[in-house]
């Protein structure tokens, strides 16, 4: 009976991972020195035409980068630009208001009443006249003043 249960037991021995033959390298000293690299002209020729496409290429891609960048940079300036225009827009919408109730008779008036002062008389008032040629010279003239004094 011992030797059928060694037949049927799996032997326990231990498989080798080596498959096939060992692979072993040996160093071998090469002398190239004597050997001479001959030039292919038409292996220069491909570098030359792949170097010059290759800075064409470069190069454009640096045109659309910078276009591309400063198109940007326009359109800050553009939108800071815009900004301060509606700023100024409004600041002259509000100096336009501030100067037309200045300018309100009404408020004048009762400023000038609060000074002491008074309507003034008939023949005080002297109107310029308005000549219609603009480009015409002014000339000055003496006319006699009627002073009054009530004081």
């Amino acid at each position: 009976m011992s030797a059928l249960a060694m037949q049927s037991a799996p032997s326990v021995r231990s498989k080798s991972c080596w498959l096939g033959t060992p692979e072993i390298y040996f160093r071998k000293q090469i002398d190239n020195s004597r050997l001479v690299k001959l030039e292919d002209p038409r292996r220069g020729r491909e570098m030359k035409f792949f170097g010059f496409a290759l800075c064409c290429l470069f190069l454009l891609v640096m045109g659309y980068a910078l276009q591309h960048f400063r198109a940007i940079e326009y359109g800050y300036k553009i939108e800071t630009l815009r900004s301060q225009r509606d700023g100024m827009v409004e600041m002259n919408r509000a100096l336009r208001l501030e100067e037309a109730s200045l300018r309100d008779p009404e408020r004048i008036d009762v400023m000038a009443r609060k000074l002491g002062m008074q309507s003034p008389q008939p023949g005080q008032v002297v109107r310029m006249e308005v000549s219609a040629d603009v480009t015409a010279p002014v000339m000055a003239s003496i006319t006699p003043v009627a002073v009054i004094s009530g004081w």
